[in-house]
């Protein structure tokens, strides 16, 4: 039986909390290892090379994303809201095609619509996700995209 709609969100759900992007799993990413999808995704916002370093070393990758969501405008590398999203596209493509279950898991997944659904309501669970049905859900279409090439 197929179903319409996978919703996600916390690293941690079975099985599908592998989609979210604090997932544990090594991501070769611009040839640099990297913890998480997350750390590699946001490896790319800093400005200065410092800001970078110090991003990497927080001690969970949610308090990784608390960090980067942080920053002021002026440690953000220009252009950054331009290109995030096809940053995300290949720190996914890299994740996905790195890890053959997660691969596999993603396929299985059929025509299902996948959400990431936030619990709190700010602009970027609205942005990556859903939070109370409204978002733009940018993780669920980027990781149905994938799974259709």
């Amino acid at each position: 039986m197929a179903v319409d709609e996978i919703r996600f969100y916390r690293a941690n759900e079975r099985p599908y909390g592998a989609f979210s992007n604090l997932y544990r799993c090594v991501v070769e990413f611009e040839g640099r290892l990297f913890p998480t999808a997350e750390h590699a995704y946001q490896y790319g916002k800093p400005r200065k090379q410092e800001v970078r370093e110090w991003l990497m070393r927080a001690p969970s990758p949610s308090l990784l994303a608390m960090a980067a969501h942080g920053l002021n405008r002026w440690d953000v590398s220009p252009g950054w809201s331009q290109g995030k999203v096809d940053r995300m596209r290949r720190v996914l493509r890299a994740k996905f095609s790195q890890h053959p279950h997660l691969h596999r898991l993603l396929v299985s997944t059929g025509d299902s619509r996948l959400v990431e659904a936030g619990s709190v309501n700010n602009a970027v669970n609205r942005f990556w996700g859903e939070v109370n049905g409204k978002g733009k859900n940018m993780l669920g279409v980027l990781l149905m995209e994938l799974r259709d090439n």
